[in-house]
């Protein structure tokens, strides 16, 4: 029987859903990987949190930053994290391929943008999100854009069904999307700007979009900012410095 292709999601159906996800490493691999100074300083003490013998508890983290800084993960990032933990490789490839916020293949270097398409923002238009990543960015789930700079997933939900339909870029969520909300968002990445994440519709956080029915006192908590305290924290966030990945500009969207 035919293997399905990697990318093809669990538990869809219908045209253009494989209903297999296999996870395996890029048929091309770099030669070898190494964290930059910061990174390396980073993973040190990440390791020194736990006691000795326990230093595989810190596998996550270390994978994570290894993407973070290459936009992916490689075989050469895996083998090496493995040895920084005294494990053998095998254990650190189990992790990699399991979660799947692991990147096993190489992704857009400006933005690759993973599109929720489960339930409730399959009901509130997510299609048309995915419509604007085919058009935009590549015809293909995790296929690069011509230029190298983007990519896109769908992926099962994120957690924010009250902001539906969403997307999340890096570590940042673009709520309340219409497929010219989303574009807009993809005009800013062409720019070289930041879009400011959150709620894309003027809400503030998830309240009724009819406006808040309880603590509505404008003068009083979070009311009285004007975004809410997690796009505060992505506004107030270095960006791209502490992952050792300059910003780039978003040059070569369609």
């Amino acid at each position: 029987m035919p293997m399905p292709e990697f990318g093809a999601r669990a538990g869809r159906c219908g045209k253009g859903h494989p209903p297999v996800m296999l996870r395996r490493l890029h048929h091309e691999q770099p030669e070898s990987f190494a964290f930059t100074p910061a990174n390396e300083d980073w993973a040190k003490q990440e390791i020194a949190k736990y006691p000795p013998g326990r230093q595989a508890s810190a596998i996550i983290a270390l994978l994570w930053r290894a993407q973070e800084q290459e936009g992916w993960l490689s075989k050469p990032a895996i083998e090496s994290i493995a040895a920084m933990l005294d494990l053998p490789p095998v254990r650190a490839l189990e992790v990699a391929t399991f979660y799947f916020m692991f990147q096993l293949r190489p992704v857009g270097s400006v933005a690759h943008v993973q599109v929720c398409t489960t339930t409730t923002c399959m009901i509130c238009g997510s299609d048309e999100i995915v419509d604007v990543c085919r058009d935009r960015i590549a015809p293909s789930p995790h296929q690069v854009s011509a230029d190298g700079k983007y990519s896109w997933e769908e992926v099962e939900c994120l957690g924010a069904c009250a902001n539906a339909p969403m997307v999340q870029i890096g570590k940042d969520f673009y709520e309340d999307l219409t497929s010219g909300s989303f574009s807009a968002i993809l005009d800013s990445l062409e720019e070289g700007a930041a879009p400011t994440p959150g709620p894309q519709n003027g809400r503030f956080s998830c309240e009724p979009l009819s406006g808040p029915s309880t603590l509505a006192d404008p003068d009083q908590g979070s009311l009285s900012e004007t975004v809410n305290a997690s796009v505060s924290l992505a506004a107030a966030s270095p960006g791209n410095a502490e992952s050792g990945m300059p910003p780039e500009s978003g040059e070569g969207l369609s």
